[in-house]
């Protein structure tokens, strides 16, 4: 199985794979980046080419990374197979979590063949990708005669992997990103809480990162439903009223968003078994009367 790897797009992902594959023993063969700029913390880290053209990187090797942002993928796609650049047997793959490998269809037409191999990881900055990638969860989607290309990649990287159909990539990214993103928005909310009441921003995320973790352990030992605790959980419908009550006073604005979430959190209750229906319709009532009111 070939070791050298081409990389077009040298951003966080792009930069990062491309340090984290040297590191395992595969031949970084070329980057190019439309910004030369971008190039140079990849080639002062392990050494290897910049090429002035995505052309020249494609050429150059047998697995090839194109790692721009989502939107200009197809773009780099199209260009390659305008120079005819793409070649018999070469692995193009890309690591968007939104796209499908449907986007590199025009490699096909050159004998390459195509792979979407995305890391269910949250990549901040540099730093924590290159920390990151090993050890992640990845999902494979493609050419099923290649998904060795992928698998090989993924086993050296220490990591797990599992196969998605194409057509199911726009609801798996949804998840991932509610996961992932929304986790900040919802931590946001329980902090703009906290400061409502006085508390600095400061104290309230260092108050509050210990309850994050505690919870993430929970989910992690227990799973869920059984990780869920709090008022809905125990069917303490007053604790929540009064919730709803004080936000009318000094939280309107927040009101909406944890209206929506306790919604969908009464029916993990339910799963949970510590509540019965009749309690899960009685605080989804309430969630949906708080709602109608702001609509």
């Amino acid at each position: 199985m070939s070791k050298k790897v081409g990389i077009i797009g040298a951003g966080v992902v792009g930069t990062a794979i491309g340090v984290v594959l040297h590191d395992k023993g595969y031949e970084i063969t070329g980057v190019h980046d439309k910004k030369s700029e971008s190039t140079k913390t990849l080639v002062d880290r392990i050494g290897c080419a910049t090429y002035a053209s995505p052309q020249e990187v494609s050429r150059s090797t047998d697995i090839l990374f194109i790692t721009t942002s989502d939107s200009a993928i197809q773009s780099v796609v199209d260009e390659l197979a305008n120079s005819r650049a793409f070649s018999n047997g070469q692995v193009v793959i890309h690591m968007s979590g939104a796209q499908s490998s449907e986007i590199l269809d025009k490699a096909r037409q050159f004998g390459a063949r195509v792979l979407s191999l995305h890391p269910l990881q949250s990549f901040a900055n540099l730093g924590m990708a290159i920390e990151n990638i090993p050890g992640s969860i990845f999902s494979i989607e493609g050419d099923q005669d290649t998904y060795a290309v992928g698998i090989d990649m993924v086993e050296k990287l220490k990591g797990e992997y599992f196969f998605i159909d194409q057509d199911a990539k726009p609801l798996y990214h949804a998840g991932a990103c509610v996961v992932s993103n929304y986790l900040v928005t919802v931590i946001n909310l329980g902090i703009k809480l906290l400061e409502i009441t006085g508390v600095s921003r400061e104290m309230a995320v260092k108050a509050l990162l210990p309850l994050i973790k505690g919870t993430i352990r929970n989910i992690e030992t227990a799973g869920i439903p059984d990780a869920l605790t709090g008022p809905i959980s125990r069917g303490d419908i007053s604790t929540v009223l009064n919730h709803l009550a004080c936000m009318e006073e000094t939280g309107a604005d927040l009101i909406d968003l944890y209206s929506c979430l306790g919604y969908y959190t009464s029916q993990v209750a339910l799963e949970k078994g510590t509540i019965d229906m009749e309690q899960m319709i009685r605080f989804q009532d309430t969630f949906a009367q708080v709602m109608a009111k702001l609509d």
